[in-house]
């Protein structure tokens, strides 16, 4: 466990930001993990850097967590106990229960991130969100570095949150996540129009078919980090009053929305950006992706600070247009 100085974090964000770390370890264990928070007080976690935006170099001691390993609890019922560390790539994951058939996690394929902060702001896509399949959590207390144990309940999943994004942040470092999926009769969903779309000619579609329909579906409207720096989804679709949504269709007849409940109404936060006219357009090296409003991206070297000045840009736009507030996802920082 050696801690290096002046680290690039260009490769450890998917954003492709080029902020430097003053000082970087990566841990492989979790004695390492324990011996670090005895030595350190002020530590900066990183994971798969998938939902964050840096705006400036890191003082803090910069963790990334690279915890690696897949154990199955295996029973004599219809399901499986599956844990993974929390430095395991979240697709590569997926793809490997997919691979034993166990069913549950097939239509988050292909989200970017770590299985370790996935239930974090409990990810989800295509009518399926981590508290679907999430059976518990370990995670490393730092104030005491004993290791707590998170059940489902105890993780208040909400849409794009938990425990972890609120009261306790900052104060536990998850280190391993088990989930509960099946081992047949698996409960299929393909109840999201373009996946119902894509598998219409197909009968009884496998897990293997949902995973490559979400997939298509990702890469068709979602730009690849790899590629082009991004974070996904950069901000959350916004869940309004109903009387507010009324008001707003007596304008804009047409306004897509999904209802959350008899009282509140989600709209697409891509479609209000759109409405903007911000869609496709590129502003400097940061921009607005072509193919989803909802994707900010760096065409190479936008540094954080521009990136973080377009969306409070388009937040103020759909402000003054809507009378809607949109919330960033991502974590700036």
């Amino acid at each position: 466990m050696t801690i290096q100085q002046n680290i690039s974090l260009k490769k450890y964000n998917t954003f492709g930001i080029n902020v430097y770390a003053k000082r970087f370890v990566e841990i492989t264990s979790i004695e390492e993990l324990k011996k670090i928070i005895t030595q350190e007080t002020d530590l900066f976690l990183l994971g798969g850097g998938s939902n964050m935006l840096l705006t400036s170099d890191i003082e803090k001691l910069v963790v990334h967590l690279n915890l690696k390993g897949i154990i199955v609890n295996d029973t004599k019922s219809d399901v499986v106990f599956v844990t993974a560390e929390a430095g395991e790539n979240w697709h590569n994951f997926v793809t490997w229960c997919i691979s034993q058939n166990y069913g549950g996690l097939e239509n988050l394929s292909l989200i970017p991130g770590n299985v370790g902060t996935s239930p974090i702001q409990n990810i989800g896509a295509y009518g399926v969100e981590i508290k679907d399949t999430f059976h518990q959590l370990e995670a490393l207390e730092i104030a005491t570095g004993k290791i707590a144990v998170f059940t489902n309940k105890d993780c208040e999943f909400g849409y794009r949150n938990s425990v972890f994004k609120n009261k306790y942040k900052g104060k536990f470092i998850i280190t391993n996540v088990t989930f509960k999926l099946t081992k047949k009769n698996h409960n299929i969903n393909i109840s999201y129009g373009a996946i119902k779309d894509y598998l219409q000619n197909i009968k009884k579609p496998t897990l293997k078919n949902i995973s490559e329909a979400v997939i298509s579906i990702r890469q068709s409207k979602l730009p690849d980090p790899k590629e082009i720096g991004n974070s996904g989804s950069f901000f959350k679709n916004p869940v309004v009053a109903l009387n507010d949504f009324q008001i707003l269709k007596t304008s804009y007849p047409k306004i897509p929305h999904y209802v959350v409940s008899e009282n509140e109404i989600k709209i697409p936060a891509g479609w209000l950006i759109e409405q903007c006219g911000f869609k496709g357009k590129r502003f400097g090296e940061t921009g607005v992706h072509k193919k989803q409003a909802l994707v900010l991206v760096n065409y190479g070297n936008a540094t954080g600070k521009e990136i973080y000045e377009l969306a409070k840009k388009i937040q103020q736009t759909v402000l003054n247009k809507f009378a809607v507030s949109l919330e960033i996802e991502v974590n700036v920082i």
